[in-house]
Protein backbone atom coordinates (compact mmCIF):
# COMPACT_ATOMS: atom_id res chain seq x y z
CA UNK A 1 0.00 0.00 0.00
CA UNK A 2 1.21 3.49 -0.87
CA UNK A 3 0.18 6.88 0.48
CA UNK A 4 -1.45 9.27 -1.97
CA UNK A 5 -1.81 13.00 -1.31
CA UNK A 6 -4.59 14.78 -3.24
CA UNK A 7 -7.34 17.36 -2.84
CA UNK A 8 -10.98 17.12 -3.86
CA UNK A 9 -13.20 20.20 -4.14
CA UNK A 10 -16.96 19.83 -4.09
CA UNK A 11 -19.92 22.10 -4.75
CA UNK A 12 -22.74 21.62 -2.26
CA UNK A 13 -26.07 21.88 -4.10
CA UNK A 14 -27.57 23.93 -1.29
CA UNK A 15 -25.58 27.18 -1.52
CA UNK A 16 -26.90 28.18 1.90
CA UNK A 17 -25.71 24.93 3.50
CA UNK A 18 -23.24 25.40 6.30
CA UNK A 19 -20.37 23.08 5.37
CA UNK A 20 -19.35 22.95 9.05
CA UNK A 21 -22.39 20.70 9.55
CA UNK A 22 -20.74 18.06 7.38
CA UNK A 23 -17.28 17.95 9.00
CA UNK A 24 -18.08 15.47 11.78
CA UNK A 25 -20.23 13.36 9.47
CA UNK A 26 -17.47 13.23 6.84
CA UNK A 27 -14.93 12.25 9.47
CA UNK A 28 -17.21 9.43 10.70
CA UNK A 29 -18.07 8.45 7.11
CA UNK A 30 -14.53 7.47 6.12
CA UNK A 31 -12.84 10.82 5.56
CA UNK A 32 -10.79 10.64 8.76
CA UNK A 33 -7.65 10.82 6.61
CA UNK A 34 -8.56 14.26 5.25
CA UNK A 35 -8.08 17.84 6.30
CA UNK A 36 -11.46 19.43 5.58
CA UNK A 37 -11.76 23.05 4.46
CA UNK A 38 -15.07 24.91 4.62
CA UNK A 39 -14.10 28.47 3.64
CA UNK A 40 -16.69 29.46 1.03
CA UNK A 41 -20.39 28.90 1.60
CA UNK A 42 -21.67 26.16 -0.66
CA UNK A 43 -18.25 24.54 -1.16
CA UNK A 44 -16.11 22.03 0.69
CA UNK A 45 -12.54 20.97 0.06
CA UNK A 46 -10.81 17.87 1.42
CA UNK A 47 -7.06 17.28 1.35
CA UNK A 48 -6.51 13.54 1.68
CA UNK A 49 -3.47 11.46 2.49
CA UNK A 50 -4.94 8.04 1.79
CA UNK A 51 -3.37 4.61 1.67
CA UNK A 52 -4.36 2.42 -1.26
CA UNK A 53 -2.93 0.11 -3.88
CA UNK A 54 -3.29 2.80 -6.60
CA UNK A 55 -3.99 6.50 -6.94
CA UNK A 56 -7.23 5.71 -8.73
CA UNK A 57 -8.36 3.50 -5.86
CA UNK A 58 -7.44 6.16 -3.29
CA UNK A 59 -9.18 8.98 -5.13
CA UNK A 60 -12.28 7.04 -6.19
CA UNK A 61 -12.79 5.68 -2.67
CA UNK A 62 -12.47 9.22 -1.28
CA UNK A 63 -15.10 10.50 -3.73
CA UNK A 64 -17.41 7.63 -2.77
CA UNK A 65 -16.88 8.40 0.94
CA UNK A 66 -17.78 12.07 0.44
CA UNK A 67 -20.83 11.23 -1.69
CA UNK A 68 -22.05 8.69 0.86
CA UNK A 69 -22.26 11.50 3.44
CA UNK A 70 -23.27 14.33 1.06
CA UNK A 71 -25.01 12.64 -1.91
CA UNK A 72 -25.77 15.96 -3.61
CA UNK A 73 -22.11 17.08 -3.58
CA UNK A 74 -20.65 17.59 -7.06
CA UNK A 75 -16.94 17.21 -7.69
CA UNK A 76 -15.65 20.44 -9.22
CA UNK A 77 -11.90 19.80 -9.19
CA UNK A 78 -9.37 17.16 -8.26
CA UNK A 79 -5.80 18.27 -7.66
CA UNK A 80 -2.91 18.45 -8.09
CA UNK A 81 -3.61 19.02 -11.77
CA UNK A 82 -3.65 22.57 -13.14
CA UNK A 83 -0.32 24.32 -12.51
CA UNK A 84 1.65 27.33 -13.60
CA UNK A 85 5.43 27.31 -13.92
CA UNK A 86 5.93 28.37 -10.29
CA UNK A 87 3.68 25.58 -8.98
CA UNK A 88 5.37 22.98 -11.19
CA UNK A 89 8.83 24.17 -10.12
CA UNK A 90 7.89 24.00 -6.43
CA UNK A 91 6.52 20.48 -6.82
CA UNK A 92 9.59 19.27 -8.72
CA UNK A 93 11.99 21.12 -6.42
CA UNK A 94 13.65 23.54 -8.81
CA UNK A 95 13.44 27.26 -9.49
CA UNK A 96 10.74 28.84 -11.63
CA UNK A 97 13.47 30.08 -13.99
CA UNK A 98 14.78 26.54 -14.41
CA UNK A 99 11.28 25.21 -15.15
CA UNK A 100 10.68 28.04 -17.63
CA UNK A 101 13.97 27.30 -19.39
CA UNK A 102 13.12 23.60 -19.58
CA UNK A 103 9.73 24.32 -21.15
CA UNK A 104 10.82 27.18 -23.46
CA UNK A 105 14.04 25.56 -24.66
CA UNK A 106 12.20 22.33 -25.45
CA UNK A 107 9.13 23.96 -26.93
CA UNK A 108 8.66 21.32 -29.64
CA UNK A 109 8.93 18.44 -27.16
CA UNK A 110 7.45 19.98 -24.03
CA UNK A 111 3.78 19.46 -23.16
CA UNK A 112 1.51 22.18 -24.51
CA UNK A 113 -0.26 24.38 -21.99
CA UNK A 114 -3.97 23.89 -21.33
CA UNK A 115 -4.23 27.67 -21.31
CA UNK A 116 -1.64 29.91 -22.93
CA UNK A 117 -1.60 33.36 -21.41
CA UNK A 118 -0.40 35.17 -18.35
CA UNK A 119 0.13 32.86 -16.61
CA UNK A 120 0.04 29.80 -18.83
CA UNK A 121 -1.44 26.67 -17.22
CA UNK A 122 -0.43 23.03 -17.74
CA UNK A 123 -1.61 19.65 -16.53
CA UNK A 124 0.90 18.63 -13.86
CA UNK A 125 0.73 14.99 -14.96
CA UNK A 126 1.88 15.88 -18.47
CA UNK A 127 4.79 17.96 -17.15
CA UNK A 128 5.88 15.25 -14.72
CA UNK A 129 5.68 12.49 -17.35
CA UNK A 130 7.67 14.66 -19.79
CA UNK A 131 10.29 15.50 -17.17
CA UNK A 132 10.67 11.82 -16.34
CA UNK A 133 10.72 10.40 -19.87
CA UNK A 134 12.38 13.15 -21.89
CA UNK A 135 14.47 15.10 -19.38
CA UNK A 136 15.30 12.07 -17.20
CA UNK A 137 14.22 13.74 -13.93
CA UNK A 138 13.57 11.54 -10.94
CA UNK A 139 9.83 11.90 -10.33
CA UNK A 140 8.06 10.21 -7.42
CA UNK A 141 5.80 7.41 -8.74
CA UNK A 142 2.95 8.25 -6.35
CA UNK A 143 2.99 11.94 -7.31
CA UNK A 144 2.94 11.13 -11.02
CA UNK A 145 0.15 8.61 -10.54
CA UNK A 146 -1.97 11.10 -8.56
CA UNK A 147 -1.35 13.91 -11.07
CA UNK A 148 -2.35 11.73 -14.02
CA UNK A 149 -5.44 10.41 -12.21
CA UNK A 150 -6.63 13.89 -11.19
CA UNK A 151 -5.99 15.14 -14.73
CA UNK A 152 -8.17 12.34 -16.13
CA UNK A 153 -10.93 13.07 -13.62
CA UNK A 154 -10.93 16.77 -14.47
CA UNK A 155 -10.95 16.06 -18.22
CA UNK A 156 -13.82 13.58 -17.80
CA UNK A 157 -15.72 16.11 -15.70
CA UNK A 158 -15.30 18.75 -18.42
CA UNK A 159 -16.26 16.30 -21.17
CA UNK A 160 -19.58 15.67 -19.43
CA UNK A 161 -20.49 19.33 -19.93
CA UNK A 162 -20.50 18.91 -23.72
CA UNK A 163 -23.95 18.49 -25.24
CA UNK A 164 -24.31 14.70 -25.73
CA UNK A 165 -25.36 15.27 -29.35
CA UNK A 166 -22.00 16.89 -30.08
CA UNK A 167 -19.68 14.70 -27.98
CA UNK A 168 -18.65 12.31 -30.77
CA UNK A 169 -18.27 15.12 -33.33
CA UNK A 170 -16.16 17.19 -30.96
CA UNK A 171 -14.10 14.14 -29.98
CA UNK A 172 -13.29 13.52 -33.68
CA UNK A 173 -12.18 17.15 -34.11
CA UNK A 174 -9.60 17.06 -31.33
CA UNK A 175 -8.18 13.57 -31.89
Amino acid sequence: MKEYDFTLKFNLQDTQADADNYVERLYAGGCDDALIGVGLKGFISLNFIREASSAYEAISSAIHDVKSVVPSATLIEASPDFVGLTDAANIVGCSRQNMRNLIVNSEQQSPPPVYEGTPSIWHLGEILRWLREVKRYSIDDSLLEVAETTMNLNIARSYQKIDPGFQENIKSLVC
